[in-house]
């Protein structure tokens, strides 16, 4: 992984301030008061990473926590047999590395070019005991993510193609607040979107022309969609 040069530093850093930090509103950072963001920002070490580069390695010794400001990162486990299993989309605001253990869980692959920024695991824990809003920020941060985990045991389970990739999409437009009309950037491969929903890569090809041809989807190419209507996207997930 390449160390940032000070110069392009986009998040809290030695060089920018975390109150200009544009996502620290929607990270785990975002609990700290700002007489606690000095310390932070000398703590931090920001991270960028090209299409393809690991950020962190199923197995790995887990000394570093993370937060995404830009891009996207895809998380997945390794079965005994080489095959992979995504298991989500990290987008900026959210939080990777996370573990109970003393190694990674789970690889993080950048997406697109994404800038992440490190924090020492060991400083973590410091801030959490003198902070416990973030104590409480992160505990929300794990109940979110178990949710998605139990969502994602039902996509995997009981939903046909149609409601796996409805569900995706709808997902993925909420969180990054994408409405009716506008488009979805799909920077990850239908490949990694068959991956995570379980599916091949012609079941997704064919299913994003369904919910075209339904009038769900206006428009659809390889770098996203544009989603024509949230509600019944809504309905053809079986929400």
């Amino acid at each position: 992984m390449e160390r940032l040069d000070k110069r392009e530093t986009v998040c809290c850093g030695a060089s920018v301030a975390c109150e200009s930090c544009a996502v620290r509103p929607l990270a785990v950072c975002g609990a700290l008061p700002t007489d606690a963001l000095a310390r932070l920002a000398r703590m931090t070490h920001p991270r960028r990473l090209g299409p393809g580069a690991t950020l962190i390695e199923e197995g790995e010794p887990a000394l570093d926590v993370f937060t995404v400001v830009e891009g996207m990162l895809k998380l997945y486990k390794l079965m005994p047999d080489g095959r992979r299993q995504i298991t989500g989309f990290m987008i900026p605001g959210d939080f990777v590395g996370l573990s109970v253990g003393e190694a990674y869980i789970y690889s993080a692959e950048a997406v697109m070019p994404t800038t992440a920024c490190r924090f020492r695991r060991n400083f973590f824990h410091g801030m959490m005991e003198d902070y416990p809003d973030l104590e409480t920020r992160l505990l929300g941060i794990v109940s979110t993510e178990l949710a998605a985990a139990q969502g994602q045991m039902l996509l995997l389970g009981r939903k046909t193609a149609k409601e796996r990739l409805a569900s995706f999409l709808l997902s993925l437009a909420g969180r990054l607040e994408v409405a009716a009309g506008d488009r979805l950037a799909l920077p990850m491969t239908r490949s990694d979107i068959a991956d995570f929903l379980g599916l091949t890569i012609e079941t997704v090809s064919r299913t994003f022309t369904v919910l075209r041809k339904e009038g769900l989807l206006a428009r659809v190419d390889k770098a996203g969609v544009v989603v024509a209507d949230i509600d019944a996207l809504a309905r053809a997930a079986g929400d």
